[in-house]
């Protein structure tokens, strides 16, 4: 018996794009996706993907007054099994970041090629997280530089807290070699996270990592 095809959702602003996406993967894998709907408003996009039991959800990250980094973050909070495949009129990389970061399984600049979604589609559906070689080299490179100038901002008592939060210890256990309460540590501990540009403690660690700070 053949596999039920994947149920897809579109949240793009330009509903010609949406109509155009549609008929594509119709036409080019009908048998493997089906496209259940679409909304050109980020604030539906979570009850869209509730309402088809949607596998994977499309978004365009230009979608006015919402944004699509939060349309992913929301999707994501609400339905965390969907796989989220982001596109983009543009290749800024502090955009494609911060979709990964919240939650994007894939990331495509709308200059590509339709004809050859369905491949990525197909990745984004079995798990694999998709990204251009050539956008992911220029992640790579700028995150090595963020890296590499962190350390010279920060002075050494940050440094000190850094390593101990890279090393997983918990707010209390951070505390008291840092000679504080751990109200003040928790106070630290976030104001560290911004300077560091991190959204959370993993992050933190895995950049502490690239620092050498763990070496």
């Amino acid at each position: 018996m053949p596999a039920e095809p994947h149920v897809v959702v579109i949240v793009d602003d330009h509903t010609l794009f949406s109509q155009g996406l549609a008929l594509l993967l119709e036409s080019r894998a009908g048998d493997t996706f089906r496209v259940a709907g679409s909304t050109t408003a980020g604030e539906e996009a979570v009850a869209l993907v509730g309402k088809h039991r949607a596998g994977i959800a499309i978004v365009d990250l230009a979608l006015p007054p919402l944004g699509g980094v939060e349309t992913i973050r929301r999707i994501k909070a609400a339905y965390p099994a969907t796989r989220v495949l982001a596109l983009s009129g543009t290749e800024d990389l502090d955009l494609a970041a911060a979709a990964m970061r919240a939650g994007a399984d894939g990331y495509l600049a709308k200059s590509a090629d339709p004809e050859v979604l369905v491949a990525p589609l197909l990745s984004v559906a079995a798990g694999v997280r998709v990204l251009r070689g050539e956008l992911l080299d220029a992640l790579l490179a700028a995150s090595d530089r963020t890296a590499d100038g962190l350390l010279d901002r920060l002075n050494e008592r940050d440094v000190e807290l850094w390593t101990l939060l890279a090393r997983g210890l918990e707010t209390a256990d951070i505390a008291r070699p840092m000679l504080v309460s751990e109200r003040t540590a928790k106070r630290m501990i976030a104001s560290l996270l911004h300077k560091l540009g991190a959204a959370n403690r993993i992050e933190a660690a895995a950049l502490a990592g690239r620092c050498g700070l763990l070496d």
